[in-house]
């Protein structure tokens, strides 16, 4: 399909997203429960930042991932992997039954991101404290071909304990990526426990500002608040903008929000019931494939249309 093709659609609103991201959580639940290993905490904790992106603001074409003027997104935090792929099924990429496959040989779903078997995913991450510099690349290409698109990338808060990450911080100002946006999951926990006891990383606003970023700080679980954030950050001219959102590990599962035991695990038997009765799923547990399609079809870009312009490792976050 060329970049003159336009995939239109309704623009969802915060109501529907929330529905979205309900679905989301359900399918990472499931097909980590099937896989029987993953990580939960911290792909619930970014369901709703992922759905909003992926369902409001993000240019791309499901049928065409490939698509020149496509916007990228970054998922540096590649542990939480098995939210991408539910919100990629849900947005048409592939097709939802494909969730049932995480993590087996010969799946197109590994248990960390890989742009060479995934449609959709633009970069291979999972080695923390990569991604950011892999979209200032990016965003930097964006402004010597003169393009339009723009770049996204989503950080761990634990994951800022990493040098890299701050290295390339001062490029994206340096070179004045105003086409990039960073956005910090601040779930609070890492594989160890609390991240600011693992490695304090505060005052976390001041310390981008002080790499001179434009600092966005708001409710990562919160549509209206999340769909603000991500306007204004189009917005800004000459500098890179970094949306510190604070969230929940585990969100929408009670026994695993806020406990760092859920970062690395997979729950089973009656907790994989008990964790899908609390995500609205009905009966027994709801696998992977049993969700129906996305509300309105395939979902608008930031115009409106989707098809053209008018310890490493998983430790951490």
């Amino acid at each position: 399909m060329s970049g003159t093709t336009s995939l239109t659609g309704p623009r969802a609103g915060p109501e529907e997203l929330r529905q979205v991201a309900a679905r989301v959580r359900r399918h990472i639940i499931g097909m980590i429960g099937l896989a029987g290993s993953g990580h939960p905490g911290g792909s619930l904790s970014a369901a709703d930042l992922l759905t909003a992106l992926y369902f409001r603001v993000l240019r791309l074409n499901p049928a065409d991932p490939a698509w020149p003027e496509r916007d990228r997104f970054v998922l540096s935090k590649g542990h939480a992997a098995p939210a991408l792929y539910a919100v990629l099924a849900e947005r048409g990429f592939f097709p939802v039954e494909e969730l049932r496959g995480l993590r087996r040989l010969g799946s197109i779903l590994q248990g960390h991101p890989d742009m060479k078997s995934t449609p959709g995913v633009e970069a291979s991450t999972g080695s923390l404290g990569q991604g950011l510099s892999f979209g200032v690349g990016l965003a930097a290409a964006a402004k010597l071909d003169r393009a339009a698109w723009r770049v996204y990338v989503m950080l761990g808060d634990g994951e800022l304990q990493e040098g890299q990450v701050w290295e390339a911080a001062m490029s994206a100002v340096h070179f004045k990526l105003d086409n990039l946006t960073a956005i910090v999951d601040c779930n609070g926990l890492q594989i160890d426990g609390p991240v600011e006891e693992v490695m304090s990383i505060s005052p976390l606003v001041d310390k981008w500002r002080a790499f001179g970023w434009n600092v966005l700080s708001i409710d990562g679980h919160d549509m209206v608040q999340i769909l603000d954030a991500l306007e204004t950050a189009d917005r800004q001219p000459g500098r890179p903008t970094v949306i510190l959102a604070r969230t929940v590990k585990g969100r929408g599962v009670g026994f695993m929000e806020n406990r760092a035991e859920w970062h690395g695990k997979a729950p089973s038997g009656e907790q994989l019931e008990e964790a899908l009765r609390a995500l609205g799923a009905s009966g027994g547990p709801e696998s992977p494939g049993t969700a129906g399609a996305a509300p309105g079809g395939p979902g608008p870009g930031r115009d409106g249309r989707s098809g053209t312009r008018k310890g490493k490792g998983g430790g951490r976050g």
